[in-house]
């Protein structure tokens, strides 16, 4: 059994080391595990440094591209590197590398196909009281539209089966937390948590430059991840409210024409009533073909697996098994 611990990075050659040092060098039921390091473009020595510390396997960016980018990359690499399972930390050290061992507990029992971390965050000192209501709102949130009951839904400390590593595709590039989660519930997944630990602060996050525009593209995000795979209800829901806003204009009217038929003067509701109408039948129009595309695109997603999973069959036979480092 091999765990893959991936690590994506952008300009950490301070705080690399303090995260590689206190990953864990064994585990029960591991036999083997090997560091990637994805270095999103970083302008310091983030790929020597991470050279030097012995991951197994290097992947630099001539650019930045993004976190959602990056740890997708990650999870094709492990993949390729013969990973059974893959966790992803970050490399600021804010997770306790001791508590991987929890975090593939499920995978390794046949229990989950991916696990996420949850953080004591009312514990967490750094986070001022705004960040945790909006941390609690935004995990009740994604529950909601991911039907889980994952109380920390932006935790990065995550772990992955290969079958759920092969089966996951981050389609946008903001953040893959969010999304891979939605994505996972929807392709059926078995999903767990457990409570983890944090370590204290060792830098701002480089993820988003102030609050409002983090909650902004989160919400963005998860409107996104869940109209592709959810669109008919998505849009029935828009038809369902305007279709009900139209009936009751439209007996608005009927109540007060009974009352004065003559003159009533109240024509504007039964013209809102109509165009409303028309809106919805137009939202239920757009659901039934939204839901069409996304079947053909569940249809693709069965072939980008199978493509995958071939490949990674063929480099493991090419590998003899055994992942390279760059």
């Amino acid at each position: 059994m091999k765990l893959v611990i991936q690590i994506p990075c952008l300009n950490e050659e301070a705080t690399l080391p303090v995260t590689i040092r206190d990953l864990p060098a064994q585990l029960p039921g591991i036999d083997r595990i090997e560091i990637l390091v994805i270095d999103d473009g970083s302008s310091d020595r983030t790929s020597e440094i991470a050279h030097q510390l012995g991951a197994a396997r290097i992947v630099r960016f001539p650019a930045r591209r993004g976190l959602a980018r990056a740890f997708d990359t990650g999870l094709r690499e492990a993949l390729a590197m013969g990973a059974d399972i893959i966790v992803n930390t970050d490399a600021d050290n804010q997770y306790m590398g001791a508590d991987i061992g929890k975090l593939i507990t499920p995978i390794l029992e046949k229990r989950a196909d991916m696990v996420l971390g949850s953080r004591p965050i009312d514990s967490i000192e750094h986070f001022s009281p705004l960040k945790k209501t909006l941390q609690r709102l935004g995990s009740g949130v994604v529950r909601a539209l991911s039907n889980t009951d994952v109380p920390d839904a932006t935790s990065g400390f995550r772990a992955y089966s290969r079958e759920a590593a092969v089966r996951l595709t981050v389609l946008t590039g903001f953040t893959y937390t969010l999304e891979t989660l939605i994505q996972a519930s929807q392709k059926n997944l078995t999903i767990a948590h457990v409570p983890i630990r944090v370590n204290g602060k060792l830098r701002e996050s480089r993820l988003f430059k102030g609050m409002g525009s983090y909650i902004s593209r989160s919400l963005g995000t998860m409107l996104r991840v869940y109209l592709l795979y959810q669109p008919l209800k998505f849009f029935l829901s828009l038809a369902g409210l305007s279709l009900l806003a139209a009936v009751a204009l439209f007996a608005r009217f009927l109540l007060i024409y009974a009352r004065q038929p003559v003159d009533s003067g109240h024509v504007q509701s039964l013209i809102v009533a109509g165009a409303l109408a028309v809106i919805g039948v137009l939202f239920v129009s757009l659901g039934v073909l939204s839901d069409l595309t996304a079947m053909n695109r569940r249809l693709l997603e069965e072939v980008v697996v199978n493509t995958r999973l071939t490949r990674l069959a063929d480099e493991r036979n090419a590998r003899g098994g055994s992942g390279g480092a760059a």
